[in-house]
């Protein structure tokens, strides 16, 4: 846990207003995040994380935001988006990530006859065969901007967020929600839920969010495109400072792996192929540019307090977990959980006083509490042929996990 805490200059409320910032991360970020909140409620019981100053949500964390600022606490989210249990139209599979982008596929390859008669032609008039390399690059616009159809993330999203009690629109929402996406033809970072933006509805804002190039197509939102939000910056936290947020909570699920300070011995990442050197690479570089994000709060908002909860560096299981696989989705939650409860505990002191400045109460009671689970040890309910072979894989891993954290 990153603990950054800047000298008060204005104290006079005595409750300064508490916002929560979360990064993204994939699904792999939100199941951590959800698994952190759920520790941090437990935690601090006096702080109702429906009920906060303001939300910023980057990607994965977009849709986490969203569900906290619509009334959905972290345990109940742990319920819809862990066990998948709830109503009809709560609960989004991970299949929902991974539906094949078939219309960006079709839309692409009819530009194929097009661009090879081009290519041939514009050879053949040069009089130089040579030039067909050259040419073979118009075949570039053929390729499909993504590899998976995001837009039943945002039909989920909608879904959920249209159930009584709960909103779609910005507007309507008891606390400011940010949720930051990236422009794609400028490259300027744009916070939807602000007063120029506040008429995009929700869903919209978290596919955009959580367009990942090169995964995901870009979301066309008015006239423009948009992708990923952490393009740019990987917190956003300065959303909320500069709503008037004295003190932020962020969760940042992704940092890079340190085999060096693991607990078991690890053979150099290369040897696992491109996928993960590929994850490695974002995470170092997403993990550099929060580091320079936090120094620049520091510097620019005197009054400001904020904790930074992340995963250990160190930690392989989460680094290599599969992260849309059912197993895996309980697995790194509940490590999340208990990773989160260790990093309170170590900062006891320091987080006690901090927290008791805004008449927060931290639970210590709870956190010393060695049994206390996130989930149960196994999941009883199994479908299909394979149920019962599958439950027993499920259990092995979740013991294990489990045992590995103690």
């Amino acid at each position: 846990m990153v603990t950054r805490i800047a000298e008060s200059s204005s104290s006079n409320s005595p409750k300064p207003p508490i916002a929560l910032a979360l990064a993204g991360g994939g699904p792999l970020g939100a199941m951590y995040e959800v698994g952190a909140l759920a520790a941090l409620s437990e935690a601090l019981p006096t702080l109702d994380f429906t009920n906060l100053h303001s939300y910023v949500g980057v990607s994965a964390g977009a849709y986490v935001t969203a569900g906290l600022a619509n009334g959905i606490a972290p345990r109940e989210m742990v319920q819809l988006f862990i066990e998948n249990e709830g109503d009809d139209g709560d609960t989004l599979p991970p299949s929902a990530f991974m539906k094949p982008a078939f219309s960006e596929y079709g839309r692409r390859a009819s530009r194929l006859p097009s661009a090879l008669a081009q290519a041939l032609w514009s050879t053949l008039k040069s009089g130089k065969p040579q030039r067909i390399v050259n040419e073979l690059q118009r075949l570039s616009a053929v390729l499909p901007t993504g590899l998976f159809d995001n837009s039943a993330m945002e039909e989920g999203v909608r879904r959920l967020l249209s159930k009584p009690g709960r909103s779609n629109d910005f507007r309507k929402l008891a606390s400011p929600l940010f949720v930051i996406a990236t422009d794609l033809d400028s490259g300027e970072t744009v916070e939807f839920g602000t007063h120029d933006t506040s008429h995009v509805p929700i869903s919209q804002a978290v596919q955009a969010s959580s367009a990942l190039p090169a995964m995901y197509p870009p979301v066309k939102i008015g006239a423009r495109q948009y992708v990923d939000g952490a393009l740019n910056k990987t917190l956003h936290a300065s959303s909320a400072l500069k709503a008037g947020a004295k003190l932020v909570i962020c969760v940042n699920p992704l940092v890079p792996f340190d085999a060096t300070v693991a607990q078991r011995a690890q053979a150099h990442l290369s040897e696992r192929g491109l996928p993960t050197v590929l994850s490695q690479t974002f995470r170092a570089l997403i993990h550099s540019r929060l580091e320079k994000s936090l120094e620049s709060y520091a510097a620019t908002y005197h009054d400001a307090r904020l904790i930074v909860l992340e995963p250990s560096r160190g930690d392989a299981d989460l680094f290599f977990s599969n992260i849309f696989s059912y197993a895996s989705r309980r697995r790194v939650a509940e490590h999340a959980y208990q990773h989160t409860r260790r990093q309170l505990l170590e900062k006891i002191e320091v987080l006690t006083a901090l927290f008791a400045v805004y008449d927060v109460r931290l639970n210590e009671r709870v956190l010393r509490d060695g049994t206390r689970k996130l989930l149960p040890t196994a999941k009883r309910v199994q479908r299909g042929a394979l149920g019962g072979a599958t439950g027993a894989l499920t259990r092995t891993l979740d013991d294990l996990d489990i045992a590995l954290l103690r």
